[in-house]
């Protein structure tokens, strides 16, 4: 049986009697000497707090058995957990030994104690999560991605792995990392002067997936109700604090479905999760309301609370036009919904969550279940306070001759997507599913302005660094 080789500081400090002997093990993260003293503030990522160490230098051997450790260093400490007379801890750990296990310089260990900005920290990916700030943000990352997977195995979902590299574009954008072994500095070519993809390692065109949606209807037509979690990407050329070139992606699709039972299952799951990581991350996000983002728990607990408000996007954009608001983007019926747009009608007309459906057809995607007005289809969208869209979906037309219509209007090649026509040929169903952005998720919860410090290491435009 697996059995840790030291306690948590995360056990430690939920402790509820002294402990006579106990062995920790993490970094440093201050050291504040004394002449027969020294304190040392203990951290191995468990926790958002440290463990306070009280060395008595006299009762260690050596000259200065503290003297090379500095922050940044790992150390194991033995010795036993009392009660703290300082106020702001319960526990302290009084040491009987101090291992040094790897020092750090002093002169150049790049996280002393002051605040680092988070532009800085970026350079330092793989340093950056030994801090208060990344380290509250990978234990919320963690809890959110755990609910994920407790959710939809609580509804009885399967979890499906859908494929990385693609011929499909399933967006219909264009916006694919292309994925060749054809040598770069002699590009095989056919008679016509064009690439010989029949060369390359798939025999054709291959990409990086931007979604596993159409992968996961064929799941969804066969076993039920479905979901993926994996990587995705987009090559767009998009530089800003809410774009990444690779992210992870939520997708679930789910047979018999249709949009309105879409609705519920997209507010019923986002609530599950925000309720999760305020249950079991409050230490977490009290830090990120006082350092990051203030208000950021209430927000979370109005979605929770508040039933989510449902209207057309023809009511969307009638309230914004009578709201004699002068916004960056001017709203008329037949455009997309921008953040600001989005972010009004959550935050003032209706001060909680709203759900959009019934946008027009000529900006959504070609998937999407078409209206009897022939003029929108049956899409949603999850809006939040504060950030606007957080979840797109849509009831998924099922219907063979519309669904090659539509294909037909919009100049794609049904022979291309033969294998997902066959789902519409053979035993098609009601079915309807949506997509989340996992980092936009993150940043939402935790209220990080810039969506390259939700991730692990960020890959941007002109970024690919660790």
């Amino acid at each position: 049986m697996f059995r840790k080789p030291y306690s948590s500081v995360a056990e430690l400090l939920a402790g509820s009697a002294p402990l006579p002997h106990v062995q920790v093990a993490g970094w440093v993260r201050t050291k504040r000497d004394a002449k027969e003293t020294a304190f040392v503030e203990l951290n191995d990522g468990t926790s958002q707090d440290n463990l306070q160490v009280v060395v008595d230098k006299k009762g260690l051997s050596g000259e200065d058995p503290l003297a090379e450790i500095h922050t940044g260093a790992s150390i194991r400490v033995e010795g036993s957990l009392q009660p703290s007379p300082a106020s702001g801890q319960k526990w302290e750990l009084s040491a009987s030994s101090v291992t040094l296990l790897g020092p750090a310089d002093a002169e150049t260990y790049p996280l002393q104690k002051k605040r680092h900005s988070l532009e800085f920290l970026r350079e330092i990916a793989h340093l950056r999560a030994r801090t208060n700030t990344f380290g509250a943000v990978a234990r919320v990352r963690n809890t959110l991605a755990f609910a994920i997977h407790e959710y939809f195995q609580n509804q009885g979902f399967l979890y499906v792995n859908t494929p990385i590299v693609t011929g499909s574009d399933a967006e219909g954008a264009g916006q694919m990392f292309q994925v060749t072994t054809l040598p770069l500095d002699k590009v095989p070519r056919n008679d016509q002067g064009e690439v010989d993809y029949g060369k390359d390692f798939f025999g054709k065109k291959a990409h990086l997936t931007v979604s596993g949606q159409l992968n996961a209807e064929t799941y969804a037509l066969a076993l039920g109700g479905v979901y993926t979690f994996g990587p995705t990407f987009r090559a767009e050329n998009s530089n800003t604090t809410r774009h990444l070139a690779e992210f992870w992606m939520v997708e679930p699709e789910v047979s018999f479905l249709d949009i309105d039972g879409n609705m519920d299952l997209a507010e019923d799951f986002l609530k599950f999760v925000l309720g999760r990581v305020l249950e079991r991350n409050p230490a977490e996000m009290d830090f990120f309301n006082q350092w990051v983002e203030k208000g950021v728990v209430e927000t979370l607990r109005t979605v929770i609370s508040k039933p989510f408000a449902r209207i057309t996007y023809t009511e969307a954009v009638e309230a914004l036009v009578k709201s004699g608001q002068t916004f960056e983007f001017p709203v008329q019926w037949g455009v997309d919904l921008q953040s600001e747009h989005e972010r009004y009608l959550t935050d003032v007309v209706y001060q909680g969550p709203v759900i959009v459906t019934g946008y027009p057809k000529q900006i959504k995607a070609f998937y999407m279940k078409m209206n009897d007005d022939g003029k929108t289809v049956r899409a949603m969208d999850v809006l939040v306070p504060r950030l606007g869209e957080i979840i797109g979906g849509s009831q998924r037309e099922e219907d063979l001759a519309k669904l090659e219509r539509r294909m037909t209007e919009l100049e794609m090649a049904p022979e291309d997507y033969k294998w997902y026509l066959d789902l519409r040929r053979y035993g098609s169903v009601v079915h309807s599913g949506f997509g989340l952005g996992f980092e936009r998720l993150v940043q939402y919860v935790t209220g990080m302005g810039n969506i390259r410090d939700v991730i692990p290491f960020p890959r941007t435009v002109g970024n690919a660094e660790f």
